[in-house]
This record gives C-alpha cells, sequence and structure tokens, in this order.
C-alpha cells in the first residue's frame, strides 16, 4: 500500500477520527483527575522497576525507578496547589513508600537528601 492509495486514505481519515474522539473525551476530564491518573501510572510504573511485583526480579532496573519517582515527585511537588489534600495525601504517601523501597534496594543507598525525589520532598528516612 503506498501513501497515494485509497486504503491509506482510509486509514489517515480513520485515525484522525479516532485521535478526534479522544480530544473530545479529555477535554471533559478534569484536570485534576489527569494529573492523578498520570501519578498512579508512574507509582505503578516505578514499583515495577523498582521490583515489587509479583515478578519483581524479572523487571527491576533501579535507573529507571530513579527516573520514574523523581518525576513523580515533580509532579506532585509542581500540582500541590492544584490538587486538594483529598487527593495530595495519598499520593504523597505513595510517594514516600518508593522512595523508601528505593532506598532498600540501593546496593549503596543514596546520602540523605539526594534519593530520588528528595529534592522535591526533602530526605526520607527509613
Amino acid at each position: 500500500m503506498t501513501p497515494s492509495s485509497p486504503d491509506a486514505g482510509a486509514d489517515a481519515a480513520a485515525a484522525s477520527a479516532g485521535f478526534d474522539a479522544m480530544t473530545r473525551d479529555i477535554a471533559e476530564v478534569p484536570a485534576v483527575e489527569v494529573i492523578v491518573t498520570v501519578a498512579v501510572n508512574l507509582m505503578s510504573a516505578a514499583a515495577v522497576k523498582l521490583g515489587l511485583t509479583e515478578d519483581g526480579a524479572e523487571h527491576k532496573d533501579l535507573d529507571e525507578a530513579r527516573k520514574l519517582v523523581h518525576a513523580l515527585a515533580g509532579l506532585l511537588d509542581a500540582s500541590t496547589t492544584e490538587i486538594s489534600s483529598f487527593h495530595a495525601a495519598p499520593l504523597r504517601d505513595g510517594l514516600k513508600s518508593l522512595q523508601l523501597a528505593f532506598r532498600e534496594a540501593s546496593l549503596v543507598p543514596d546520602e540523605p537528601g539526594q534519593g530520588p525525589g528528595e529534592k522535591y520532598t526533602g530526605p526520607v528516612y527509613g
């Protein structure tokens, strides 16, 4: 199939229609829900990379986990004034748990205040 074939045009139109539908759907979602969803996805991915899942050792990657935990901490820090404590408190608790799990999983733990996300949260102690 070439880009100028009728099938390619139909595929492009279908993809565009799907994107338009997604745009309409996301337009109806409050920002707080988007922020919380992204935070939960970061938490889940970090837990996998920390090896905290059922087949943990298979997916454990502390370098990747560090990035995800740091991104989660940055998101929560940046959205502090945007989301209520109802949403923020459990997310902060989850972040702290991930930071502690990272510290425990590290062969050479970071200095207090130097772990993933601690730039935003302050030192995390176990």
